[in-house]
């Protein structure tokens, strides 16, 4: 079968995912299907009849192993000693050029070593200290918006307060902030999804970036801020010396940008638009605000802002059955072992007081899980706080825009009107 003939078909089945069998030329990893939220069928096909199946015809990114069952995604993630992080996390390989060297995408020791410098931003105590200042913020935005008019909640809030909450961690100057939402999108952008037009300009793009925070770690270096992420990195043991490696200082900064703004974005969007198609959930939580808590995890499951994680095999090994051999890149499917009828009872149901809601892949497992889970978490409820406190319902009024990305799951566009408490 011709590229160009394959091409049409995949197209042609973003409507029908049993369109196409299920060989090796099965690729769910482009980013239409996810911009038309087709992808659903295409992993209840892979979970049930080829849960780690090979793929080696995608004409993007090349050959991949996709693990889509909740058991073995827990498996790979939690054996780095097998499945190495070195190279990359997302399905694409970077630009050999431009590799750019982040912890995430590093093996034990140096993974645990850079990424100890930064944790204490998101310890306990720190939390406490930044719940007053999300609160506010929080507040005064949604103050701000006008009731009973369309408006956009992707730009007016959830781009705004992660944005500013991002600002605040890095003690980056409040009025440039839109600059660390600009490289966020830039950085994990495909030249298809309209964000940017070439690798080109995503190169130029991120040397601004690396530029800007390159002076932001001299300044922090001679002028030690508190508790912020950059005074952490230029005084840790780990990695004063990155600016000598600035390759692996902009990795670390964009995998802290990205890590910091896409979970808890996406995430407030969809949390309004799942009430919204779910509204007896909606009811339940209007009569009792104490459930927040609970639909906090319940929202970052349904959602999966980041929709995949990938992973290199360091030797032969065996998964469900399928021999995979070292060398090969194997991808975890988040967004179906969030889906996965063998482990989460009724999975497609958006339900805010299941009885276990933490229990979702969404922030990963092992030594690479997401460090910033809790501040997420305390984001998304302290918003959905303030927001009961003011509005009987945010309702969405249009289909919402999906960006192009098998990554980043998530919005550039969700129009809702506001409508005041009764």
């Amino acid at each position: 079968m011709s590229e160009a003939v394959q091409h049409d078909e995949f197209d042609h089945a973003v409507a029908d995912p049993y369109a196409l069998p299920m060989d090796s030329s099965f690729d769910v990893a482009r980013g239409s299907i996810f911009q038309q939220d087709k992808q659903w069928g295409y992993f209840d096909r892979l979970r049930k009849e080829s849960p780690v199946h090979f793929c080696d015809s995608s004409e993007i990114f090349g050959p991949y192993w996709s693990v889509t069952k909740y058991k073995d995604i827990m498996h790979v993630d939690t054996h780095h000693d097998i499945f190495s992080s070195e190279g990359g996390i997302t399905i694409g390989d970077q630009d050999e050029d431009f590799t750019l060297p982040m912890f995430i995408a590093m093996d034990p020791p140096k993974h645990d070593l850079q990424r100890a410098v930064v944790s204490p931003v998101v310890a306990p105590m720190n939390l406490v200290k930044l719940e007053d200042t999300i609160r506010t913020r929080a507040a005064g935005l949604l103050d701000a918006l006008p009731v009973g008019e369309k408006i956009d909640w992707v730009d007016n809030i959830s781009i705004e307060l992660t944005t500013q909450m991002l600002a605040t961690l890095f003690d980056f100057p409040f009025e440039d902030r839109r600059k660390l939402t600009r490289w966020s999108d830039v950085a994990t952008a495909a030249p298809e999804s309209g964000i940017i037009d070439s690798e080109d300009q995503r190169r130029e793009e991120l040397i601004e970036c690396l530029t800007t925070f390159t002076e932001l770690f001299q300044l922090r270096q001679k002028n030690p801020g508190e508790n912020d992420l950059i005074t952490m990195l230029a005084h840790g043991e780990a990695t004063k010396d990155l600016p000598e490696r600035p390759l692996e200082l902009l990795g670390n900064i964009i995998l802290l940008i990205v890590g910091g703004n896409d979970t808890t974005r996406n995430s407030i969007t969809g949390g309004v638009l799942a009430l919204n198609q779910n509204p007896a959930e909606y009811d339940k939580l209007r009569d009792n605000p104490s459930l927040i808590p609970s639909m906090v995890p319940e929202i970052i499951r349904w959602q999966t802002p980041l929709a995949h994680m990938r992973r290199r095999a360091l030797q032969d090994t065996e998964l469900n059955g399928q021999k995979i051999r070292q060398g090969d890149k194997v991808v975890m499917w988040y967004v179906s072992g969030n889906r996965d009828e063998d482990v989460i009872e009724r999975p497609y149901d958006f339900i805010i007081d299941r009885a276990k809601p933490r229990q979702h892949l969404s922030f990963g497992f092992g030594i690479h899980r997401c460090m910033g889970n809790r501040l997420a978490e305390m984001q998304l409820r302290i918003v959905w706080e303030e927001i009961l406190k003011r509005f009987e319902m945010v309702e969405v009024v249009g289909e919402p825009e999906r960006i192009f990305s098998s990554f980043v799951k998530g919005y550039s566009t969700l129009p809702v009107v506001l409508h005041p408490k009764k």
